[in-house]
């Protein structure tokens, strides 16, 4: 078994049927295999994704548990980590299979992400996005099993800074990595800024955690959490300052949803 493919879930029966056919001809073709662990969920996601191919294991209590019960089940030598919102393309994954098959096949994956729904903020969204590749602000989506076994996996008491952390261990690990040309897509269905804010405060309140971890003044956490990396340097360095100015309103609502989430950051912790 090449690939196996981890969705953690919990109440996703609206979107794991989706998730999981994108790896239909792959499962076929018998060099991926898909397990979804789900956190007991009561709209019957489990049944579904049964009925869809998946090995189904529960646990709880977050996500990083989930992670780390699905690696540990799985029997590839290579392992991803989707969510259930998201989709895997047929080139992409065609991609991914040629990058760790090679014979000098990297340790671990960024795989692009594209924001698909129905929202001009979307675009915006992806605007951002396409600036954080392969950099400190994007996560390793693909392992492989000797490096998830080496760092240990997920921290299990983090949670929202989870993808974070286990990249520190990774770069830790001496770990070689690439990125891919091709994007998963990630289904935001009706983008609406109540539930976008409210998603973003519940991630960070836990930060102080992931800080307490590595300290302040890790070179990773500095750029991840410090205003000016996040405002500026990501978006101008290495020549990307060219599509900055290419696309100023696009980039001036870029700074209006950080500002947002920043100050909606701040209430929450006053609350």
């Amino acid at each position: 078994m090449l690939l196996s493919v981890v969705v953690p879930t919990k109440n996703e029966a609206a979107n794991i049927a989706a998730c999981l056919a994108g790896f239909d001809s792959a499962r076929a073709d018998g060099w991926c295999e898909t397990l979804v662990v789900d956190n007991f969920s009561s709209d019957g996601t489990a049944d579904i994704a049964r009925a869809a191919g998946a090995r189904v294991f529960d646990q709880g209590p977050e996500r990083s548990a989930q992670r780390n019960r699905g690696w540990r089940e799985a029997r590839g030598r290579f392992v991803a980590f989707l969510d259930a919102d998201m989709r895997m393309p047929e080139a992409t994954l065609a991609e991914i299979r040629a990058l760790i098959s090679a014979p000098d096949a990297p340790d671990a994956l960024f795989v692009r992400e594209k924001r698909v729904g129905r929202s001009w903020w979307i675009r915006v969204r992806n605007f951002e996005r396409s600036f954080y590749d392969g950099t400190c602000i994007d996560a390793l989506r693909v392992f492989s099993r000797p490096l998830l076994e080496k760092t240990g996996g997920y921290d299990p008491l983090i949670t929202g800074f989870e993808d974070w952390d286990l990249d520190i261990q990774c770069a830790a690990a001496g770990a070689r990595t690439a990125i891919t040309d091709g994007a998963l897509l990630h289904d935001e269905g009706a983008f609406t800024w109540r539930r976008h804010l409210r998603k973003k405060s519940y991630y960070a309140g836990f930060t102080e955690r992931y800080v307490a971890k590595w300290g302040a003044a890790h070179p990773a956490l500095r750029r991840q959490l410090g205003l000016r990396y996040r405002f500026f340097g990501v978006f101008v360095e290495n020549g990307k300052w060219r599509r900055v100015l290419r696309h100023p309103l696009l980039f001036a609502c870029v700074l209006f949803d950080r500002a947002l989430v920043g100050a909606s950051y701040l209430l929450s912790r006053r609350v």
